[in-house]
């Protein structure tokens, strides 16, 4: 089968739905692969890259009438009457909101897959179009935020004076808030984040982040948040209200599937924030955003000095990074469609995941899909809670337990009586120091084990010590003893510095930054 990659319609659009690197991954799947000429130029992709990488040049028509046909958006109606009966278009179509959709597509009698319909299970993570362009708005919207605010995000101490941080406040806590979150708190910004899902307050945190709790609290059934009544929006209001006041920056990512953005940030709340405050509305369509003076595409200037910005194409900002994106979560719906690796699409509507985001197929109407029930809550302390308690041993079961336990202390204590009376203060600071290792190592927190490599290199450095002194001696035993002790404190030395070494890459600066 032929995969088609036309130019967007749409002269906004950044982003192409196909890269050189996602080419070469489609064709090793069988596909054949033309793009349209000039289709990647907006993203900083060539015409000769795609041939480089296996793909046809091909014109307007016939990357259309490919048979599957891949781009991002809903194509308008002139693009549409190219695709030929029979194809299979792959887009982000908005069935949730576009309720003519189905029809169009079943009257055209083609398959219909929505790349934004994708069901938020694990497995379909990687195919989940939605994530990974909020992931790169959310960056994005951090990176305008510090535009308009003018200021620097981190602190410092200066010979002139102090500089306090940014303080960041994101509201929603998805795949959009994290980006910013992490990327706030990188540039090193004091950041607070808020989220109907209490769940979430780890992830805010392990970001370098705080949570800030609302009086309202949700279970999500299919991985998002719902629709707030109107005593629950009284409540929340209030908690924005006051945190935006106290936040130089604040970002906000709600959003309803189908629905027009939640209101969170209102008028009366800008009018309390600081002059050259920032607020980066993520939720800004025409249909509303969640901030009430947003107006989509545009950056709006309060008359108390706070800059409100609309843009609803942060991901296209990045349009190379998005386009590659976008044309990965392409080719792993593919990858799960054509499990012989042979070219042909084979749809299985009894995967949830394929079934969730199938709008047509061969021109029958699929949608809506049945419902996913997806909760984002931890079960496993519940599941936990709800076992019965295991019956404590005792007795006989006790001992068989612990019988190494007792081996190794008659051991010791054999020891400590044939020695001589020279050493068995030796073997007492030993056991001690055994006994005062074990419990330190097994009580600290797993993130701090690697750090741990620098006592442990100390240590082998002491043996090492112990065994150069002992090598040269005349008994043979004790020097084959003392070549062991030294080849494996070396190995622990060498491999302790290696991987402290690669940690300490992860924190230096690239030479084109």
């Amino acid at each position: 089968m032929r995969i088609g990659i036309p130019k967007e319609p749409y002269s906004s659009q950044t982003l192409v739905a196909g890269t050189p690197d996602t080419v070469t991954k489609l064709i090793k799947l069988g596909y054949e692969v033309c793009v349209e000429a000039g289709a990647g130029t907006k993203a900083n992709y060539f015409d000769d890259q795609y041939e480089a990488a296996g793909a046809q040049i091909v014109g307007k028509e016939e990357a259309w009438g490919a048979d599957i046909v891949t781009c991002l958006d809903t194509p308008t109606e002139a693009e549409l009457a190219l695709i030929k009966p029979g194809a299979t278009l792959l887009a982000r179509m908005n069935p949730f909101g576009n309720k003519e959709l189905p029809k169009m597509c079943a009257d055209m009698g083609i398959t219909a897959l929505a790349m934004d319909a994708v069901p938020r299970l694990s497995r379909a993570q990687s195919l989940d179009v939605r994530s990974s362009m909020m992931n790169v708005a959310g960056y994005r919207a951090v990176i305008e935020a510090a535009t308009e605010y003018g200021r620097l995000f981190t602190g410092q101490v200066t010979a002139a004076g102090k500089l306090p941080p940014a303080k960041v406040y994101v509201i929603g806590v998805g795949v959009a808030g994290l980006a910013a979150i992490g990327t706030a708190s990188s540039m090193g910004a004091v950041v607070s984040a808020t989220d109907v899902r209490p769940e979430v307050a780890d992830q805010v945190e392990s970001l370098g982040g705080t949570f800030v709790e609302i009086p309202v609290k949700q279970q999500s059934a299919d991985g998002y948040a719902k629709a707030l009544d109107e005593e629950q929006q009284k409540l929340t209001l209030a908690v924005y209200t006051e945190q935006a006041a106290k936040n130089d920056i604040v970002i906000t990512t709600a959003a309803v599937p189908g629905r027009p953005a939640p209101l969170l940030i209102t008028a009366e709340a800008v009018s309390h924030m600081k002059p050259g405050s920032v607020i980066v509305d993520m939720g800004a369509s025409e249909l509303g955003g969640n901030c009430e003076l947003s107006r989509v595409g545009e950056v709006v200037h309060t008359p108390n000095g706070v800059s409100i910005i609309g843009y609803n194409d942060l991901a296209g900002r990045l349009p190379a990074q998005a386009s590659q994106l976008y044309g990965q979560n392409i080719v792993n719906l593919l990858k799960l469609t054509t499990p012989q690796k042979d070219g042909c699409l084979v749809l299985n509507m009894d995967d949830e995941v394929q079934r969730g985001m199938t709008v047509t197929l061969d021109g029958q109407i699929m949608w809506p899909p049945p419902q996913v029930s997806v909760s984002a809550a931890p079960a496993q302390k519940a599941e936990e809670e709800a076992l019965p308690e295991k019956p404590s041993k005792t007795g006989t079961k006790a001992i068989r337990g612990l019988w190494w336990k007792i081996v190794l202390g008659i051991i010791a204590a054999v020891l400590i009586v044939m020695s001589p009376a020279s050493a068995a203060s030796h073997y007492i600071v030993f056991m001690l120091a055994c006994v005062v290792g074990f419990y330190v190592i097994t009580n600290v927190t797993h993130t701090l084990h690697t750090p741990l490599m620098s006592e442990t290199n100390a240590i082998s450095g002491i043996i090492i010590v112990g065994a150069i002194l002992q090598i040269g001696s005349d008994n043979p035993v004790i020097a084959a003893l003392s070549f062991v002790a030294m080849s494996i404190a070396a190995i622990n030395i060498f491999g302790g510095f290696r991987v402290t070494q690669r940690m300490l890459k992860m924190f230096e600066r690239s030479s084109e930054d």
